[in-house]
């Protein structure tokens, strides 16, 4: 019956039911059992007749397979149950309250604690409370609603109530300025108080309050900032264990750089945003004010570069100023000055090396269109000397101490002993001359300058045109004497060109001068060079001179022909140095004072040099040929044949130095005498004549004297005018006082004179 059983339930469902269990959804709470199916020779006795049984139930033959089997809703409800019992039990428990701790009590059994519970609200009360709060926030928004848009004070009051607060932001900032200046290792907190300050948020006040904020930190960061940079701390030294005092010291020292770059950062950020013209939502300063705070930045961050070249962040403060130095504004004024005051300042150059550094890369990033007072800072640079190579340099043997085995040879014992101690005193001795810091200032000073002409070469070769090229040449002309001798034969070449091209000025011009002779004149002396080409184009410009100005370019002039012509004096032919003396002397006529008087000095000193020149002195003639004032060429223009005529005329000058000059130099420029100068006079150079003598302040040097008053006399009474008919006109027209006519004298005098004419025709 089983088997039949089986057998008709296989025929009605063709999927077996394991594999329909399979395909049945299966809910997630419900743990299905597995049944193990046996076959049927395994079964025993006990579970055949329990099947047998089972098999006479008409549910278990007719029941409908896609239903859920028999015992499946048994073990459901069972899960549930299990389920429910496995929850947590949620009881009903009162709120926890919360415990006051008192001070104990002490008696014989010991200490007792004490403690009371907070009292809490009741329901009712918290409700109330709520209640009163939302009407305050509701009454608050009723007010900011109503609130009118349009001021409630009057002008007068707003002003006395801004005066108030910024009165109270004054005090708050000397308060907090004079405690960190008093104790700066205990009062970083109120530094960084101070510093939070710059974000000032009170619109009517913010501007002045963030321009004393900046200007009062910079001032104490210049007091409190030690001498020296401070470096962060390794990881061995931050696990070390230290003094209290120096844990102190390194608090301190931390705190003080991190604020001091949070400022630098806040100056930098209030430049950015005046350069890009930009403002912030929340930003309570207006747009047009951004002006004034970043000059007061800029002007904060140029004293810090000056003041602070040995603290941190140096460098950045360099980064900043540089680009700023090309502005168009007041801005890049103060920035070219700070960089000069550093350049002159700064001794050992590591300040100097950075920044030339900055200005070099910022030159080429622009492609030379940069403005022409970036270069100028150059000719600050405190650089006199430079390392040599070794094949040019004075080599002097360093003293050597004598070997162990020489003193054991020519020394007895006690000679060894002293010495050994007298060697020691030596080599401390040099430790304490600093030779070391010598070398590196001169490796520093060699580096700055080979970004220097790097630099001045770059322009000569690229940019020839560029408004660069005056502050090169001018450049060029002070570093000339430092420049390598390789580069000597090329970089006059340029030279020689650009003033044969005649696109130069006459300033420019004279720059390229003093630039050739000054490289001559330094390492050029072993340089077997006849700069003819320059002696001509100098003699040729010399009366190019401005005459009715007080200028510079005399300076240079005066520059030029010491280095020319009494620097080179065994290079220069008789026939040159008279010809610029003869050239000199008419130039002397045409300049201010205090140009004829270095001009005049410069004479006085090429006479001195020159002994055979004072036959220009004479009338007679010693040479062949007549003088060719025309003519360019001072080796062709027959100098020999003319005379000094100027000093003659120089001799009844207005200013009395002028004519004791002239004078001085027509007796010959003798060293003593009646006509020899005093020792003012002679002992001054050209270039400090011109100074001396110098009229800008309009003044007269030396001043003039008193003139002796005449006597006042009697004025006539009669009229000024001769002509007694002229006279009678003059009168009638000025008693009638008729302006608007107008006074022909022209026709009155052609009458009186066809008077006059008949009777000499009659005669």
């Amino acid at each position: 019956q089983i088997r039949e059983a089986l057998r008709d339930a296989k025929a009605r469902i063709p999927v077996p039911l394991e594999k329909y269990k399979k395909k049945q959804p299966v809910e997630e709470d419900v743990e299905e059992m597995e049944e193990e199916v046996l076959p049927l020779d395994m079964m025993e006795e006990d579970d055949l007749l329990l099947m047998k049984d089972m098999a006479q139930r008409e549910s278990f033959i007719t029941r409908v397979l896609s239903s859920e089997p028999v015992h499946a809703r048994k073990r459901k409800q069972d899960s549930i149950i299990e389920k429910y019992e496995k929850m947590p039990r949620r009881l009903q428990m009162e709120p926890e309250k919360e415990v006051i701790h008192l001070l104990p009590i002490k008696d014989e059994r010991g200490i007792i604690p004490q403690s009371m519970e907070k009292p809490v609200l009741s329901v009712e009360e918290n409700e109330e409370g709520e209640a009163n709060e939302e009407a305050a926030e509701a009454e608050q928004a009723v007010d900011a609603s109503s609130e009118d848009p349009m001021p409630i004070l009057s002008t007068q009051e707003l002003l006395l109530q801004r005066r108030e607060t910024l009165q109270d932001r004054k005090m708050q900032i000397a308060a907090l300025a004079s405690a960190v200046l008093s104790e700066p290792e205990n009062s970083i907190k109120k530094l960084k108080e101070l510093r939070a300050m710059l974000m000032e948020q009170d619109p009517t006040v913010a501007v002045t309050v963030r321009k004393l904020v900046m200007v009062s930190l910079m001032e104490i960061f210049k007091d409190i900032a030690p001498s020296y940079k401070i470096r962060p701390l390794s990881e061995a030294e931050k696990t070390a264990k230290v003094k209290k005092e120096t844990r102190k010291l390194r608090e301190f020292e931390e705190g003080l750089v991190c604020q001091y770059k949070f400022y630098l950062e806040n100056l930098e950020q209030t430049v950015k945003d005046w350069k890009q013209m930009k403002i912030k939502k929340s930003e309570v300063i207006p747009l047009k004010a951004y002006k004034g705070l970043a000059e007061v930045a800029v002007k904060s961050l140029c004293e810090l570069l000056v003041l602070l070249p040995h603290f941190n962040f140096h460098s950045n403060i360099v980064m900043m100023i540089v680009p700023l130095m090309n502005d168009t504004s007041m801005v890049s004024e103060m920035c070219c000055e700070a960089v000069k005051k550093l350049f002159k300042q700064d001794k050992l150059g590591h300040a100097s090396l950075c920044v030339v550094k900055v200005i070099s890369g910022l030159v080429k990033s622009r492609n030379y269109n940069v403005r022409p007072e970036v270069l100028k800072t150059l000719l600050h640079l405190r650089i006199k000397e430079v390392e040599v190579k070794k094949d040019t340099e004075d080599l002097t043997a360093k003293k050597k101490f004598m070997t162990c085995k020489e003193k054991r040879k020519n020394l007895s014992r006690m000679q060894r002993k002293w010495k050994k101690a007298e060697e020691k005193l030596e080599r401390e001795l040099l430790e304490a001359e600093a030779t070391e810091s010598k070398e590196k200032k001169l490796k520093l000073h060699t580096e700055t300058l080979n970004i220097v002409f790097l630099t001045y070469f770059r322009i000569l070769k690229r940019a020839q045109k560029s408004p660069l090229l005056p502050a090169v040449l001018e450049g060029l002309a002070k570093f000339a004497h430092l420049i390598n001798v390789e580069f000597f034969d090329d970089l006059l070449k340029v030279l020689h060109s650009l003033i044969a091209s005649g696109d130069l000025s006459y300033r420019e011009s004279l720059h390229c001068i003093q630039t050739a002779f000054n490289i001559l004149s330094g390492q050029g002396d072993v340089l077997k060079i006849d700069p003819l080409q320059f002696y001509t184009h100098l003699y040729k410009i010399l009366f190019g001179l401005h005459a009715g100005a007080t200028n510079d370019d005399v300076i240079i002039v005066l520059e030029c022909l010491d280095l020319m012509l009494v620097k080179r004096r065994k290079q220069v032919s008789q026939q040159r140095a008279l010809a610029f003396i003869k050239r000199l002397s008419t130039l002397a006529l045409h300049v201010l004072t205090n140009s004829s008087i270095g001009i005049l000095s410069t004479v006085r000193t090429l006479m001195q040099t020159f002994p055979k020149a004072d036959i220009l002195l004479d009338n007679d003639c010693q040479g062949s040929g007549l003088y060719l004032p025309e003519l360019d060429e001072p080796e062709y223009c027959n100098a020999q044949s003319t005379a000094l005529w100027e000093l003659r005329a120089l001799q009844k000058h207005y200013h009395p130095v002028v004519r004791r000059f002239a004078a001085h130099v027509c007796a010959g420029a003798p060293a003593e005498g009646s006509e020899a100068l005093g020792p003012e006079l002679s002992r001054r150079s050209p270039l400090e004549h011109f100074e001396e003598y110098n009229m800008k302040g309009m003044n007269f040097n030396p001043p003039v004297p008193s003139s002796v008053p005449r006597k006042k006399g009697i004025p006539s009474k009669g009229n000024l005018f001769s002509n007694e008919d002229l006279n009678k006109l003059i009168q009638l027209h000025l008693s009638e006082a008729a302006a608007s006519e107008h006074l022909d004298f022209a026709k009155y005098l052609i009458v009186q004179s066809l008077n006059t004419d008949k009777p000499v025709e009659q005669t």
